[in-house]
């Protein structure tokens, strides 16, 4: 970002002072530095607006050049700390029950779901963002990525039963650990949403324990629905097992919370170097000031003109 600005400002008081000494100090100045003045301009020498142009112009000028104006130009050098986090999506055929949101009892579960998450996603601008997708398989919706609208164009074609009817948790949370496995982020985060019990998985609970305990990848898990439609305390050791927390809710706007509690938890920190390049301007008032009094010294010397 370029700003212009004057570094001496208050130089900028002499204008006034030159135009009060040009209207009330004339005849002492003629007299100081021009005693015969009078002489040498009467008779044939004739009156010039050009000439009172060229003086009023190279003092001001003169003037401009010595305030220093200058253009500043902002860098803003961000050293991103950025996360990457997968959203591990359960998609089975219950997620299409409606009341959920009391606000619109025909919205089914899925629907609501993807709102919040299309939310969350547009407030993590400096993360990569992954999607995984289960029913009775998992299946990778999105790589990691920082493409916001692509990924959301991929949320909104998700669908209820797109990966079966079925609830693979632990084949879903397995194919997530798997994604970051590569990922070179200082931090790393999964965010499982899910409002049944594991039915499909190849993975066995104490499998994907054993995964988590041995990784350093933050593990949230959230269910939906009442608590016994899913495993509470299955979701809770899994968190636990990650240093992660478990959230669980019965409606769309305890959801909408989990969420933004969730994104004030995992902050993204950004150390911001601000660095300001100056481009000094002084020399083109003070060319123009030089300039118009040389022609101001030519034409009184040379064409006889005040």
């Amino acid at each position: 970002m370029s700003q212009f600005s004057l570094q001496y400002p208050y130089v900028l008081g002499l204008i006034l002072l030159f135009l009060v000494c040009d209207k009330w100090c004339k005849e002492r100045t003629q007299a100081i530095f021009f005693p015969h003045i009078t002489t040498l301009v009467s008779g044939s020498v004739k009156k010039s607006r050009f000439i009172l142009f060229l003086k009023y112009f190279g003092v001001v000028s003169a003037i401009v050049a010595l305030s220093s104006p200058v253009i500043s130009t902002s860098y803003q050098n961000s050293n991103k700390n950025g996360r990457d986090i997968v959203l591990v999506l359960d998609s089975s055929g219950s997620m299409k029950q409606f009341g959920f949101d009391i606000n619109d009892i025909y919205k089914s579960k899925f629907d609501v779901v993807k709102e919040v998450v299309s939310d969350f996603i547009s407030n993590r601008k400096n993360d990569r963002i992954g999607m995984i997708t289960f029913g009775d398989v998992a299946f990778v919706s999105s790589p990691l990525t920082f493409e916001k609208k692509f990924l959301q164009k991929i949320l909104k074609m998700q669908s209820v039963a797109v990966a079966g009817q079925k609830t693979a948790i632990n084949d879903a949370v397995t194919q997530a650990y798997k994604m970051l496995s590569k990922s070179k982020a200082k931090s790393k985060v999964i965010i499982l949403l899910t409002d049944g019990i594991d039915n499909m998985s190849k993975v066995t609970n104490q499998e994907l324990l054993s995964l988590i305990k041995g990784s350093n990848i933050k593990l949230y898990t959230i269910a939906i629905g009442t608590p016994r439609d899913y495993n509470g305390e299955y979701l809770q050791a899994l968190a636990n097992a990650s240093g992660g927390e478990f959230f669980a809710t019965t409606n769309a706007q305890g959801l909408k919370q989990i969420y933004k509690q969730i994104d004030k938890l995992e902050v993204t920190k950004l150390k911001d170097k601000k660095i300001v390049h100056n481009e000094y301007l002084y020399i083109y008032p003070l060319f123009l000031a030089i300039l118009s009094l040389l022609v101001l010294v030519y034409y009184r010397s040379h064409r006889g003109v005040v």
